[in-house]
């Protein structure tokens, strides 16, 4: 019977050598999200050696290694083995067959973290086991840069410092927010699929910048600054974008005219129906996910 190690308290996701606890990564597919999530977690200081990755896909391999210097696999096993902390980084729709074929080799010494959009707890812990520790989060791709905004949430049999793992970790590429798992698929919508609609805007404002006489170079620099700095001033505490916008519009002035372009072409309505969008496909995901399970 496996023993289960409980984590160290110190918050070291970077299995950096300590005498309390060196801490193994194995991440399960070589996608966009786990090249993004390993790049910003060795910027912020784990060694390359102690994280592993495994796909089916030669050129996803390939692709990963090259950007990040990690080991990479061919088989889903060899990262288990060799793993403390496993990342599900596959599409929600394989995810039942991945679940199948790691049944046996996830022991409780495992802590699990899914960043698969819609894959439930209650379906992680039918295809694993009832008794693994489990953790399920939704990060995005700003994490290549480490301004990633992931949320999470804990399976019932996780252990003391299982939190500290997972939050610390994603901390490292940007900020992470605990939520109730019924809010995961709320969060998909937002952040998860937020950054394309922002590129959107980027590109717009770039576009608009160009018809108006701005070489393209220098407009797209502008758009995607001026996006950069509203975000944080609106991080600050306290500073609703209400009260931002409104330091901004004059009467009568340039930004009034063109709040009212925006009202008038439904850019509210578009980005709140774009959210919701990606919310419903993301609970589509999970019953897929789940219709998966129970068929196999």
């Amino acid at each position: 019977m496996s023993t289960v190690q409980v984590p160290s308290t110190k918050l070291d996701c970077r299995g950096d050598g300590s005498p309390e606890f060196s801490r193994r990564w194995g991440f399960i597919g070589a996608g966009k999200m786990a090249t993004a999530l390993i790049r910003g977690m060795i910027r912020d200081g784990t060694p390359i050696d102690a994280i592993s990755a495994s796909d089916p896909h030669p050129p996803a391999r390939a692709s990963l290694a090259t950007a990040t210097g990690i080991r990479t696999h061919d088989s889903n096993l060899d990262v288990v083995k060799n793993s403390d902390v496993v990342v599900l980084a596959v599409k929600p729709q394989t995810m039942a067959d991945v679940l199948a074929e790691l049944r046996s080799a996830i022991t409780r010494d495992h802590l699990v973290v899914s960043v698969a959009a819609g894959v439930t707890l209650a379906t992680l812990s039918a295809g694993l086991g009832a008794d693994r520790r489990l953790a399920r989060a939704m990060p995005n791709t700003p994490a290549l840069v480490g301004e990633g905004a992931a949320a999470y949430c804990l399976g019932p049999a996780s252990v003391e410092g299982d939190e500290a793992i997972v939050a610390t970790c994603l901390e490292a590429v940007g900020k992470a927010f605990r939520v109730p798992e019924a809010q995961l698929d709320a969060v998909t919508g937002l952040s998860g699929s937020g950054p394309a609609f922002v590129y959107i805007m980027i590109e717009a404002l770039a576009d608009g910048g160009v018809r108006v006489g701005l070489p393209r170079e220098t407009a797209l620099a502008l758009a995607a600054q001026t996006v950069l700095g509203p975000a944080k001033m609106v991080l600050e505490p306290g500073q609703h974008p209400g009260y931002r916008k409104d330091q901004v519009a004059s009467p009568a002035g340039t930004t009034i005219a063109g709040l009212h372009a925006l009202e008038r072409g439904g850019v509210r309505a578009a980005l709140m129906d774009a959210v919701e969008a990606a919310y419903r496909r993301s609970v589509e995901l999970a019953a897929l996910a789940s219709k998966a399970e129970k068929a196999g």
